[in-house]
């Protein structure tokens, strides 16, 4: 269809307005049925946490999304349990072994010095894309909003392609809320410093991808999205949901 006037949008391969999506353990007609209807709005599918370890057909899967321009990454959390047990290189010769170009990397459980990080990030970015997270998965944890901006910005400087803020799956942590609602005057700070389109804003519940795209526009970078949500985004994106549809139209 192409009789209505809508929002443009990037096109792929694009460096903004990414749908970022997490895969829990699809398994590969599940991956054929969701890109077959959602391929061309998705930009890169992340196996969530640790499950790419445990998930069978893996390269399977994995083929299947490249097949369709998709690439994947491994969840950070799976990362981190690399580092604590000293198997960062047995992790990278992994990837590469699987034809994983995009990586993430996160401290949200683990405890890392912002160096070690730094050179970490360093380290991946001469060999892979890098998306590195900000923000603790612990909602107990308060980190000062100057904090959150010193840090993504080291991280950009360091190689990261786009720095991830923090929501986790519920989207109760981090760049939110315990109940959700985005916590304005954080985000507020770190858009003042940093180009929104640097960011991945983790938005896994539909009224924070309202929030992001009525405040950033159609092309804003939103990450952790269900598989099964993928076209409503994209509608949300274009107006062509009530939610949004006044807003753009």
């Amino acid at each position: 269809m192409d009789f209505l006037n809508l929002p443009e949008r990037a096109a792929k391969p694009r460096s903004k307005g990414i749908t970022h999506v997490l895969d829990k353990g699809l398994g590969p007609a599940q991956i054929a049925d969701l890109v077959a209807v959602a391929g061309p709005h998705i930009d890169i599918v992340k196996l969530g946490w640790g499950t790419a370890y445990v998930t069978g057909n893996l390269a399977q899967k994995i083929e299947l999304y490249a097949s369709h321009g998709i690439p994947v990454c491994f969840g950070g959390t799976m990362l981190e349990v690399a580092l604590r047990q000293n198997k960062l290189d047995e992790y990278i010769a992994t990837a590469r072994r699987y034809g994983i170009e995009h990586v993430e990397v996160s401290d949200g459980t683990i405890d890392m010095t912002e160096d070690d990080k730094l050179a970490l990030v360093r380290r991946l970015a001469k060999d892979f894309v890098v998306l590195s997270e900000v923000g603790s998965k612990d909602a107990s944890k308060v980190i000062p909003p100057h904090v959150w901006v010193e840090s993504i910005k080291r991280e950009l400087d360091a190689g990261a392609w786009k720095v991830i803020t923090e929501g986790r799956e519920s989207g109760t942590v981090g760049m939110f809320n315990s109940d959700g609602r985005v916590k304005e005057g954080l985000l507020d700070e770190i858009v003042a410093a940093v180009s929104a389109e640097n960011l991945l804003f983790e938005a896994p519940i539909k009224t924070q991808q309202v929030w992001f795209i009525k405040q950033f526009g159609a092309d804003v970078n939103l990450g952790n999205i269900p598989p099964e949500e993928v076209i409503s985004v994209e509608t949300l994106r274009l107006g062509l949901r009530g939610d949004t549809l006044l807003h753009f139209h």
